[in-house]
C-alpha cells in the first residue's frame, strides 16, 4: 500500500480538455496504462478547463484548440492570467500554423496533432513537464516573423553572461534541472536567472524566450 501511495505521487496529474467525448475517452484509456501519468480530470470547453485547472492543480493540461465557447487560446490566456503553472500540451487535428501559432504566443509549451502515436504522446507530456519546449521548426519560423519585433535588440544587452548561457540552454529544450546540470548550479539558482531572463527581455514564458535566443544568436 506504501508503494501506491509513493507512485500516486509521483504521477504527473493530467488533465483532459477537449469538446469530443470520444477524444477525451481515448485519450484517457491509454494515458491511463502509463504507471507515471494519472488522469485527474476532464473538461469539455475551455471555460471548464479553466475551471478544473484551478481545482485541480494538474501538472499538464492537453488542451484542444477549438472548442465552443471558450476556445483553446482564450482559455490559455486566462490561466496566463491567474498565473495557474499547469503547463498546456495542445492536441489537435488542425495543421495550420494559423491556428497553431496564436496557441503557442498564448502560452502553450507545444504542440501535438490527435493522431499521434500513443507512445509518443506520453513522451510529450513528460517532455513538456520537465520543462521542455515541443516546437516544429516549421512553427517556430512561423513565431519567429510573427514576433520580430515584439522585443527590442537592445534589451539582450543587460544579459549576463551566465544569463545568455542559460538562455541558449533554454533555446535548445533544456529543462531546468538539466541546465543546472550542464552548468553545475542548483535548480533553484537557474529558476531565478530563467526569471531574471524573462523579466529582463519582457517575455512571458519558456516559449518566448525560446524563439527570441534563436532570433538573436543565442542559441547553441
Amino acid at each position: 500500500m506504501a508503494d501506491a501511495v509513493v507512485n500516486s505521487k509521483a504521477a504527473i496529474r493530467v488533465l483532459l480538455v477537449d469538446d469530443h467525448q470520444v477524444v477525451r475517452r481515448g485519450l484517457r484509456t491509454f494515458l491511463e496504462v502509463q504507471e507515471d501519468i494519472e488522469v485527474v480530470g476532464e473538461a469539455a470547453d475551455g471555460a471548464e478547463g479553466v475551471a478544473a485547472a484551478e481545482e485541480l492543480k494538474p501538472d499538464v493540461v492537453l488542451m484542444d484548440v477549438k472548442m465552443p465557447g471558450m476556445d483553446g487560446v482564450e482559455a490559455l490566456r486566462k490561466l496566463r492570467e491567474l498565473a495557474n503553472p499547469a503547463r498546456v500540451l495542445i492536441v489537435t487535428s488542425f495543421t495550420e500554423q494559423r491556428t497553431v501559432v496564436p496557441a503557442l504566443r498564448a502560452g502553450a509549451a507545444g504542440y501535438v496533432y490527435k493522431d499521434v502515436d500513443p507512445d509518443a504522446l506520453a513522451g510529450a507530456i513528460r517532455s513538456v513537464h520537465a520543462g521542455h519546449v515541443l516546437l516544429q521548426p516549421e512553427v517556430a519560423g512561423a513565431l519567429l516573423s510573427q514576433e520580430e519585433t515584439h522585443t527590442p535588440q537592445g534589451r539582450g544587452s543587460s544579459l549576463t553572461e551566465r544569463e545568455r548561457e542559460v538562455l541558449g540552454l533554454i533555446a535548445d529544450g533544456r529543462s531546468n534541472r538539466e541546465i543546472a546540470r550542464a552548468l553545475v548550479l542548483s535548480e533553484k539558482t537557474v529558476k531565478t536567472h530563467v526569471s531574471n531572463i524573462l523579466m529582463k527581455l519582457d517575455l512571458a514564458d519558456r516559449t518566448q524566450a525560446a524563439l527570441w535566443a534563436v532570433r538573436h544568436g543565442v542559441a547553441g
